[in-house]
């Protein structure tokens, strides 16, 4: 009886014990299988939305000079770099064949004078004829009067008079259109005369040679338009940055806001300015529209040079007091945020993507909305649903009662934890 008590107790320590053993690992794999989150810390701070493009820097005012005449290059006086005043001579076309043009003007025009002074004389031959004309008429009336002659010789004179008067006023129409010759004369003349000087290729404004496109012995046509000879930059101490600035984006940008941006060249290096005009003009490349913004770029130690490519950062709205959260907490949904998670909310506020600000609006509070997870004290996540306000890229500001400076919002999965990702394969959108 003794061995059969025993065993009985043997047996049942036994069962207890594995039951026990096989409690603990049950609590054991749940424990293990619930997911473990990465968190991040909402915190109160600084934040500035921008805009993010790339520019090409300009000078302010750049003139380009051309040619108006067609001609040889006989001569350049500057070169690239070259420091200029205006009217001062840059380089010459081959003035020969318009010094011939000159000279065969000013024959035409002599010529023409000439014509001019034989129509003059023949003006005054005719006026005389007509006075003696006119004479002989008045003497002839009187001795009719007196019948000493004959009315038919009265009638010859009065004839004479009228022809004599008419041929005087012919001369004055040749004198008037070889006067009027003689002015076309000298407005060709002049026109030669122009075309001579323009052979004489001039700086139209104070500035630097940024570009030179012909060497000496070049022949330069001018025929349908003006060819670049040289591209003058007026002032390198003042530059702006031409940036293209996205469709979605231009509705943030305003006159006045101010920028930062980088070149290449000075990696290292931040160049301050300030935007100054949006221009309505839209460039569109491959379906993509853009338009361009100017930004103002000082430039007093002359190190920005024309054609750098910018990369530019306008500023659109900031503020210093924001309670803010890393993106990846408005982007997170928990692998059980199926409809019982979403407790009935709408399918876009529980994608928790972050709307984008507009404007000088984005400053404001309730431009979009979102949603945050945290997690209770059951060790769950919940959702929180947030008001967005600015955005930087990285963090984001968000409003909402329940999360303060110092709460603890789900930003991702700790895969390295030993938590599984999510049943059914990456998501897709």
């Amino acid at each position: 009886m003794k061995t059969s008590s025993r065993f009985s107790l043997i047996v049942l320590a036994l069962a207890a014990l594995s039951a026990a053993s096989y409690g603990i690992w049950r609590y054991a794999s749940s424990a293990s299988d619930a997911p473990k989150f990465k968190l991040a810390k909402a915190e109160i701070g600084p934040l500035t939305a921008a805009v993010a493009a790339t520019g090409t820097l300009n000078p302010v005012v750049s003139v380009q000079v051309g040619s108006q005449v067609s001609g040889q290059i006989k001569e350049i006086l500057v070169d690239f770099n070259s420091v200029v005043k205006a009217n001062q001579l840059i380089a010459r076309i081959d003035p020969e064949t318009f010094q011939y043009r000159v000279r065969q003007a000013e024959a035409d025009l002599e010529a023409s004078r000439a014509s001019l002074g034989v129509q003059q004389a023949e003006v005054a031959r005719a006026r005389a004829t007509l006075n003696d004309a006119l004479r002989d008429l008045e003497r002839k009336k009187m001795l009719v009067e007196k019948n000493f002659i004959s009315t038919a010789e009265r009638d010859k004179a009065q004839t004479a008079a009228e022809v004599a008067r008419a041929s005087m006023q012919v001369s004055e129409s040749q004198a008037a259109s070889s006067g009027a010759q003689v002015r076309q004369r000298q407005a060709q003349l002049a026109a030669a005369r122009v075309d001579l000087e323009r052979t004489s290729i001039r700086a139209p404004v104070d500035g630097i040679v940024v570009k030179r496109s012909i060497e000496p012995g070049q022949t330069v046509a001018a025929s349908l338009q003006s060819p670049e000879l040289f591209v003058i930059a007026k002032s390198l101490t003042d530059m702006q940055v031409d940036a293209a600035i996205d469709e979605a984006d231009v509705g943030r940008i305003q006159v006045g806001q101010k920028t930062a941006f980088t070149v290449d060249a000075f990696p290292g290096r931040r160049f301050e300015g300030e935007v100054r005009q949006v221009r309505k003009a839209p460039t569109v490349v491959s379906n993509v529209v853009s338009y361009t913004v100017i930004i103002s770029a000082a430039n007093p130690e002359l190190n920005l040079l024309p054609g750098m490519t910018a990369n530019v950062k306008i500023i659109t709205a900031e503020t210093d007091k924001a309670l803010k959260v890393p993106n990846a907490a408005l982007r997170f949904r928990p692998p059980s945020s199926g409809n019982a998670a979403a407790g009935g909310q709408k399918r876009g506020a529980a994608s928790g993507t972050p709307a984008p600000a507009v404007g000088h609006g984005a400053s404001r509070r309730g431009e979009g909305v979102g949603r945050v997870w945290v997690v209770d004290s059951t060790g769950t996540p919940k959702a929180v649903d947030v008001k967005l306000g600015l955005s930087d890229g990285a963090m984001t500001e968000i409003s909402a009662d329940e999360i303060k400076a110092g709460s603890e919002v789900i930003t991702g999965l700790d895969t390295a934890a030993g938590a599984k990702p999510p049943a059914g394969g990456p998501r897709l959108f």
